[in-house]
């Protein structure tokens, strides 16, 4: 652990990321601690900035790979020439040797290379960050390509992890962080990141999208062969389309960019809301536009490692938070906030609408092909710390993938609207879910539960019945029970207040000598003092 640390260190000093720092925008400490640092005495070199950063990324290994993938797609986000070096994370990770890619694939299939395959490519097609791609060809003829986990991986990734893990229990001592639920979204990170590492789950979630688009002119997802895929070797069906961030291919053959980009938009919001089941690593190394009808676009989607859903709640409480956003309805944004639980319930929904309404208001008054969704995003964020609003860790990966989309769509059309182009699209979902059609299609959903359980009805009745029954005759005798329990208490104080009046008595009458010159003398008033007491006594 500690090496690893150092290893970090190291490679921070080594490339002067700390020159990538906006120094004049730091608070004045840090400011002073930087221009005092020795790491201004390690010399920048030759390499550009955003060189630098790549070759420091891919030093650290996958985790820090993936971080400059997301980077990469933001180029609203970035300098050009840091976007430009970036974009080389997505497929020019440095690979590891053919030959041990043939031993990987050996050792998974159990069977020699030439038995498998008619011919195996020994250079890799692409190289990312935890898996390369080699072509390869079967014995019937199909071209197909053959996904390969880089050996020894999975160790420096928990290395990693326990390094983030340590990090973001650090953070939960500051209050202002503790809101951003930072050791939950690190645990999420890591299932994610480590499913990647098992092919079969990748292989399943292809299958599962296929189906999902099957014929659709949007997107297409090529076919997995089962029978040679396992748990670090995957074999898949070869494409061959432009790369998605290969603009000038794409407008050498004609494609409508604005079409493109928009139907990236309405297929992100297809898989999240009407399939619950997204591509959640949709940068531009994993997709590609077929070659075929320029004019009327379609994507061809690969690596599918990383995927997501959510709950029926929260795509219903997702969908009507970006409603009220598009209707600048601030009232409905803060009363599904608190009812959803992502702001404390003793929030004030119209105090709450008032901050959030402050921050958009100026953002919203812009057109709407100039809006950020990413600048939206930050500004919630920054409101959210006066109502101790919580992270949701189920919902970082869909925010990640809507970043990415973003990016990606104004890469390829910078006038695009990602708000009205997806505001139709959410408006029918939501009119399908709650209207008649949404109310069918629960019924049909749960139309078998319900015809397993129907012939039971009168039997379910009668238990139901027999059940109110008995325990109205258990309360009936709880009630009697209780009833003849504070009767007993009562005849008991009457009891203990006739001993006392009786005891009072008989000490009198033992007590009547000192009073009795007070009495005249008189000896009998003791005398019935002392008969009333022993009568309640004997009572008692």
């Amino acid at each position: 652990m500690l090496l690893r640390l150092l290893r970090i260190l190291w490679v921070i000093t080594r490339y002067r990321l700390d020159t990538l720092l906006p120094h004049e925008r730091l608070p004045w400490p840090l400011r002073l601690l930087f221009k005092l640092s020795p790491l201004r005495l390690v010399p920048i070199g030759e390499r550009s900035r955003g060189e630098r950063l790549r070759l420091a990324l891919e030093s650290l290994g996958p985790i820090f790979v993936k971080f400059g993938q997301v980077l990469s797609t933001r180029r609203d986000l970035l300098p050009e020439d840091v976007a430009d070096e970036l974009k080389r994370l997505q497929d020019q990770v440095p690979p590891f040797p053919g030959s041990e890619a043939r031993g990987v694939v050996e050792a998974e299939l159990g069977l020699p290379v030439a038995e498998a395959f008619a011919r195996f490519d020994a250079e890799p097609l692409a190289s990312a960050s935890i898996a390369q791609v080699h072509g390869a060809r079967l014995h019937g003829g199909e071209e197909v390509v053959v996904k390969i986990i880089r050996p020894g991986i999975e160790r420096v990734m928990r290395q990693d992890m326990a390094l983030l893990y340590r990090f973001a229990r650090l953070l939960t001592i500051v209050p202002e962080a503790r809101r951003l639920r930072p050791v939950e979204v690190v645990r999420d990170y890591e299932t994610t990141l480590f499913d990647e590492l098992d092919l079969h789950k990748e292989a399943a979630n292809t299958s599962q999208l296929k189906r999902n688009f099957k014929d659709s002119s949007h997107l297409y997802v090529p076919a997995i062969h089962w029978e040679l895929t396992r748990h670090r070797v995957m074999v898949q069906e070869r494409i061959y389309g432009v790369p998605v961030a290969d603009l000038a291919a794409l407008r050498a053959q004609g494609t409508d960019l604005k079409k493109l980009a928009e139907r990236g938009v309405e297929i992100f919001f297809t898989q999240v809301f009407r399939d619950n089941f997204f591509h959640a690593d949709m940068h531009p190394g994993n997709i590609f536009v077929s070659r075929k009808h320029p004019h009327d676009p379609q994507y061809i989607g690969i690596d599918c490692g990383i995927v997501g859903s959510l709950t029926r709640e929260d795509q219903d409480y997702l969908a009507r938070n970006l409603l009220a956003f598009f209707h600048q309805d601030y009232y409905e944004v803060a009363a599904l906030h608190i009812e959803s639980g992502w702001v404390g319930e003793h929030t004030r929904a119209n105090e709450f609408a008032a901050a959030v309404r402050t921050v958009c208001e100026p953002i919203l008054e812009k057109p709407l092909k100039d809006i950020s969704f990413g600048q939206v995003l930050l500004g919630l964020f920054q409101t959210a710390r006066r109502f101790d609003m919580e992270v949701q860790p189920q919902l970082v990966l869909l925010q990640k993938t809507l970043l990415n989309i973003e990016g990606l769509g104004r890469q390829l059309y910078p006038e695009l609207d990602l708000w009205q182009t997806a505001k139709p699209y959410l408006e029918r979902w939501m009119e399908e879910r709650a209207g008649v059609k949404g109310f069918w299609a629960s019924l049909k959903r749960q139309a078998p539960e319900l015809s397993h359980q129907l012939p039971e009805l009168p039997s379910l009745v009668h238990q139901v019945l027999s059940q109110a029954e008995l325990e109205k005759r258990q309360r009936r005798h709880q009630g009697e029970a209780l009833g003849g329990i504070q009767r007993h208490l009562a005849h008991q104080g009457r009891r203990h207040r006739r001993l006392r009046l009786g005891l009072l008595l008989v000490v009198l009458a033992v007590a009547w000598q000192p009073l009795a010159e007070w009495a005249g003398g008189q000896p009998w008033p003791a005398l019935a003092a002392a008969a009333i007491g022993l009568a309640l006594l004997a009572w008692h």
